[in-house]
């Protein structure tokens, strides 16, 4: 290996060095995003308990809507304290990295349809370019051929003028040769 293919190596480890620090930033970032609404949701549970309690106390709640209230209070809190837990933040970069992909096909199908739609549009316009092209052809073509008949009609005009003095040319000569018409 010479020195020329080290460096290049070396340089291609630094530029992508820096991507994979960067995905991992994000990657902390958004741990520590996840936590943090995880704390939330927890609090969230465990205040709710709260009110399920106190309703109950104050007779603002049967004891089955308290006990329902408190069943959904502890689902709460349990997913709280999950999004807390590394498998949690891990589930969540998993279900962000499915909906990575899926925008991104989404993205794909989106920017396809406007290719073909750009296409479309191109084609359309190509199609009028070639109709207008064509017209202009057979307007020139037409109004070419309509010159070529009136020239050929005025050579026709021509000659049957020639053709008719002619014939009064050799019945003039017939009448003076030979003294008269027959």
């Amino acid at each position: 290996m010479s020195f020329h293919e080290i460096s290049i190596m070396i340089r291609a480890v630094n530029r992508a060095s820096s991507e994979f620090g960067r995905v991992g930033s994000d990657a902390e970032t958004m741990a520590a995003r996840v936590r943090s609404a995880g704390t939330a949701v927890a609090g969230l549970g465990a205040a709710s308990r709260a009110v399920a309690v106190l309703g109950h106390q104050f007779g603002l709640l049967t004891a089955e809507q308290e006990r329902w209230l408190s069943s959904m209070s502890y689902i709460v809190t349990a997913l709280g304290v999950f999004m807390r837990s590394a498998w949690g933040v891990a589930a969540a970069q998993k279900i962000y990295a499915v909906a990575t992909a899926v925008a991104a096909k989404v993205t794909w199908a989106f920017n396809a349809a406007v290719a073909m739609k750009i296409a479309l549009l191109t084609l359309g316009v190509g199609l009028l370019v070639a109709t207008a092209a064509y017209m202009a052809w057979l307007a020139s073509t037409t109004r070419d051929a309509a010159s070529a008949q009136e020239e050929y009609n005025e050579t026709l005009r021509q000659r049957e003028h020639v053709g008719s003095r002619r014939e009064e040319e050799e019945s003039y000569e017939r009448i003076t040769r030979r003294g008269g018409y027959y």
